[in-house]
């Protein structure tokens, strides 16, 4: 989710706030005092935390205990360098693979129509599929449209896409009308939605497996700050001026921490006849990072997480692990730039690398038998 909004979260100059962060006279008050707030008004609104999981579980719905403020290794297996550099061979999944894209995403970026390169949200990835024989789709849904909106454009595309992939290769290609969807933070809300709500029909096409990577599977307390510091009398105005613009803007409200643990999942159940995978990531930006304030907020509040979405919101399903050191633009292949050339002249140590960590995902679903 390439989201700059958050050097803005709080009102007044934001040089000025990152200046007394930076320096850390007051960051550690004020986020006591919004931990405070955001419990004071959490107890307020929303049911207990045991009473909504054992809900949740009911409707087929992973628990969550916040609570239990352990350590990462508690929460899952601790992956440090697994994904550091390319492999000769990787198994070839079964079924073809959907890239869905998060907040703010695209499939394709022209800046310059054809007179320079397009820029791709996947960097990279895509392409090292289509190497190796993988059937890969990507997908472009509204950027900040609502859930709902993006899960039927998510939906169309596949059908659409699908039925072009596989006409180019013999006898229904690698699995005919099955997919595995892997999806990058609110892609993965997207892809929930879609296999629970709009249930493609079989001859459309069948989802067998669901990855999702640092998804905000219980919200992200980010978004709580920025809608609460934009205030309740300024949202609609913002809201009624992008629509306007012809700019959809449903998703801010639908990644705040109530709407996605009172509203969303609850009416969202897994589908047992889907396996579902999911990844974290945590890491500690460097001060000038864009990520920098957000990762503080989150972490007073639900603890380590990789500049927007925590580790504990990431877990759904069947947790795959948490990737050490890896921020959420790291994780699509985003990395900081001066950061690569370092690594490629020896000075820093590569630990991870996004295109090995996505044929690992689709090795992964080959074992599965998908």
């Amino acid at each position: 989710m390439p989201w700059r909004a958050l050097r803005h979260i709080h009102a007044g100059n934001p040089l000025r706030w990152r200046r007394r962060v930076t320096f850390g006279s007051s960051l550690n008050t004020r986020l006591r005092v919004n931990k405070q707030r955001h419990e004071s008004t959490s107890s307020q609104q929303q049911p207990s935390l045991g009473d909504l999981d054992r809900d949740q579980q009911s409707r087929n719905v992973p628990s969550y205990d916040p609570d239990n403020s352990g350590s990462l290794a508690d929460v899952g297996r601790l992956i440090v360098n697994d994904y550091a550099q390319l492999r000769a061979h990787y198994l070839t999944p079964r079924y073809p693979i959907v890239l869905a894209h998060g907040l703010m995403g695209f499939d394709e970026l022209r800046l310059a129509g054809d007179l320079l390169p397009g820029i791709s949200y996947w960097r990279g990835i895509k392409e090292a599929f289509q190497a190796r024989g993988i059937t890969c789709i990507t997908t472009e849904v509204p950027r900040t449209a609502s859930i709902a909106e993006r899960a039927q454009v998510l939906m169309d595309q596949i059908a659409e896409r699908l039925s072009a992939a596989t006409a180019r290769e013999e006898g229904g290609g690698q699995g005919g009308r099955q997919v595995n969807i892997v999806a990058h933070s609110m892609g993965g809300l997207d892809a929930r939605y879609m296999i629970s709500r709009l249930c493609p029909a079989p001859s459309l096409f069948r989802v067998r497996s669901l990855t999702t990577v640092a998804t905000p599977h219980r919200g992200s307390s980010a978004a709580d700050m920025l809608m609460r510091d934009i205030g309740p009398e300024l949202v609609p105005r913002i809201y009624r001026l992008l629509g306007r613009m012809g700019v959809a803007s449903g998703a801010f409200a639908e990644l705040t921490t109530q709407y996605v643990t009172q509203e969303f999942n609850p009416r969202t159940p897994n589908d047992p006849a889907v396996k579902y995978f999911s990844y974290g990531a945590s890491a500690t930006p460097h001060l000038l990072s864009v990520f920098r304030l957000s990762h503080d907020l989150v972490a007073v509040l639900e603890g380590a997480n990789d500049g927007l979405v925590s580790v504990r919101s990431a877990k759904w399903g069947e947790y795959k692990g948490t990737l050490a050191g890896v921020t959420h633009l790291d994780l699509i292949n985003w990395t900081n730039r001066l950061k690569k050339m370092a690594s490629r002249v020896g000075l820093v140590q590569e630990r991870f690398n996004a295109v090995a960590f996505y044929l690992a995902v689709a090795e992964e679903l080959a074992k599965e038998g998908f």
